[in-house]
């Protein structure tokens, strides 16, 4: 499994984006990156801006959709709706 001193920049930023996202949970990332919640924490604390920082804590701390635990429909795997699909072997373009 990877751990925070191997993702690489893309990894980084995509961890960014998934726990921007309000329903991408935390153990989502984990199963993606194998990365905990508190490393999760860290990247976002050290990648951001300190208010930028602390208005996304506030909006995540406790929050249904980020811990599965609390969440009745636990995601094993995640596509953000940026994601690509691919069909006939061809990468769609967004319009």
């Amino acid at each position: 499994m990877k751990n925070r001193k191997t993702l690489s920049a893309e990894d980084i930023d995509r961890v960014v984006e998934m726990a921007w996202e309000d329903r991408t949970s935390f153990d989502a990332i984990r199963v993606q990156f194998g990365i905990s919640e508190k490393e999760v924490i860290a990247i976002m604390r050290k990648t951001m801006k300190q208010s930028s920082f602390k208005m996304w804590r506030e909006r995540v701390q406790g929050r249904k959709t980020k811990h599965a635990s609390k969440n009745t429909k636990v995601l094993t795997r995640f596509k953000s709706s940026r994601q690509r699909s691919i069909s006939n072997n061809k990468i769609s373009k967004r319009h």
